[in-house]
C-alpha cells in the first residue's frame, strides 16, 4: 500500500449523507482500542454524529482507499456543540463563539504513519480560518493514569504529536462524557481534558 492510493475529501454538515454509517463503523472499530476502550453502540453513534449533521459549519474529513472509508476526522463550531463541551470554556472566560472544536481523528491501523493525522488537522484548521470568526481551535482527550493496567505494552500517547501541532493541554479544563467501556455493564462518565491552540492566520 502506498500513500498516493489515499484520497482525501471534505464534507460540510448534511453533505456527509451516504458516508455517515461508514464514519460510525470506523469510530466503533478504532475507539475500541486503548485509551477509549469503547464498547461500540450504533445508537450512541447516531446521537453523537447528529450534532455534526445539524451544524451547517461542521466539517467531515474522510480518507478513502479504493472507495472505502479508512479514516475520518470531524470539526464543529463549539457554539453548535452540547453544553458539556462548552462549560469548561465558559468557566475559563473564553467565549464559545470564538472556538472551533476538533472532534475525533480515527484511522485504521494499516493507514497510520502516512501523514494523514497531520492532514486531518490541516483541513480542520483551514476550514476554521475560512469561516473567519474563530480565535482558537481545541479538542479533548480522555484522561488515563500512566499506570493503567489496560495500557498495552509499548503504547504511545499522542501528546508529542499534539504539542508539535501547537496545542497545549489545559489542566482544569475538563469535561465528563459517558460511554460504555469494554467490560462495563452500562455507560459511565470518563474525564476528558481540553487542548487549545490559538488559530493564527
Amino acid at each position: 500500500m502506498s500513500q498516493p492510493s489515499i484520497r482525501i475529501a471534505t464534507f460540510r454538515g448534511t453533505e456527509i449523507g451516504e458516508h455517515l454509517d461508514a464514519v460510525a463503523r470506523l469510530r466503533i472499530a478504532v475507539f475500541r482500542d486503548y485509551p477509549y476502550l469503547y464498547d461500540g453502540d450504533p445508537a450512541y453513534e447516531a446521537r453523537y454524529l447528529a450534532t455534526y449533521t445539524r451544524s451547517p459549519d461542521s466539517l467531515f474529513v474522510l480518507a478513502f482507499d479504493d472507495g472505502r472509508v479508512v479514516g475520518a476526522s470531524t470539526g464543529i463550531p463549539l457554539a453548535d456543540e452540547d453544553e458539556a463541551f462548552q462549560r469548561p470554556f465558559v468557566a475559563r472566560g473564553i467565549p464559545v463563539e470564538q472556538v472551533f472544536y476538533c472532534g475525533e481523528s480515527v484511522l485504521l491501523r494499516a493507514y497510520r504513519g502516512l501523514g494523514l493525522g497531520h492532514r486531518f488537522f490541516d483541513e480542520r484548521e483551514a476550514h476554521a480560518r475560512r469561516l473567519g470568526r474563530f480565535g482558537w481551535t481545541a479538542f479533548a482527550a480522555v484522561d488515563r493514569a500512566p499506570d493503567d493496567p489496560r495500557r498495552p505494552p509499548g503504547h504511545r500517547d499522542n501528546d508529542a504529536f499534539w504539542a508539535k501541532r501547537g496545542y497545549a493541554r489545559q489542566p482544569g479544563m475538563t469535561m465528563r462524557l459517558a460511554w460504555k467501556e469494554i467490560g462495563e455493564p452500562a455507560e459511565s462518565e470518563k474525564p476528558l481534558t481540553f487542548w487549545l491552540r490559538p488559530l493564527v492566520s
